[in-house]
């Protein structure tokens, strides 16, 4: 098989580098296929030859990664983005989402959560980083708890137990070790959950969670 080509765009250099090397742990899988500072010299890569992963920083010195973002989905169904930025607020947060990101991890994430969260993406995950989740958490609690009840979607209680380890922020892997499943029965009960909750990754599962009110946490 193949290694999956990854695009980092990045104007802070030694940022730059250790997302490289992060790539670069993981050499049987992936494989860096080109690390830019700008968006002009990542829309020119994604225009001659899109790569299956576009791991972005949102402020950028001529544009917005989110712009980025939503070129990369228009340009290719294949190329997948992630976001690893400083900027964790909700409107960051949710503005990527909606442009298309897959995933989003802060900075302070370490070079091997860095390949890791890479790495899950490519399986079909949506990693985040638990400090999203919690901050979406915080932020939707109130809302959530005034949603009505009517249009909320039924899960069992098994489901209900995934998608709160889920928002959370923890791994699949580590869901399905808590939980006692196998890694297969949690990626199945993983896509039930999106089809009730009619999404397709796991930043939005959390977001609609918690804005349905069918997680309830202590905060």
């Amino acid at each position: 098989m193949s290694r999956r080509r990854i695009l980092i765009v990045e104007d802070d250099e030694p940022t730059r580098e250790r997302l490289a090397r992060a790539i670069a742990a993981h050499p049987e899988e992936i494989e860096l296929a080109d690390a830019v500072g700008t968006c002009g010299d990542a829309l020119r890569v994604l225009r001659r030859d899109p790569p299956e992963v576009l791991l972005v920083d949102l402020d950028l010195p001529d544009g917005h990664g989110i712009d980025l973002i939503r070129a990369a989905r228009a340009l290719s169904a294949d190329t997948q983005s992630m976001v690893v930025t400083v900027f964790g607020d909700e409107k960051s947060v949710l503005g990527a989402i909606e442009a298309g990101a897959r995933g989003y991890l802060l900075k302070d994430e370490s070079e091997e959560g860095v390949g890791v969260a890479i790495l899950q993406l490519l399986a079909g995950g949506s990693p985040i980083t638990p400090a999203i989740a919690q901050h979406l958490i915080l932020r939707f609690q109130e809302r959530a708890a005034t949603t009505s009840a009517e249009s909320t979607p039924v899960l069992s209680k098994r489901e209900l137990e995934v998608l709160e380890l889920v928002v959370k922020g923890f791994t699949f892997p580590e869901i399905a070790t808590l939980l006692a499943l196998s890694p297969h029965t949690v990626g199945t009960f993983v896509r039930r959950i999106y089809r009730k909750l009619e999404v397709r990754s796991r930043a939005e599962a959390v977001f609609e969670a918690l804005q349905l009110g069918i997680v309830k946490l202590d905060g």
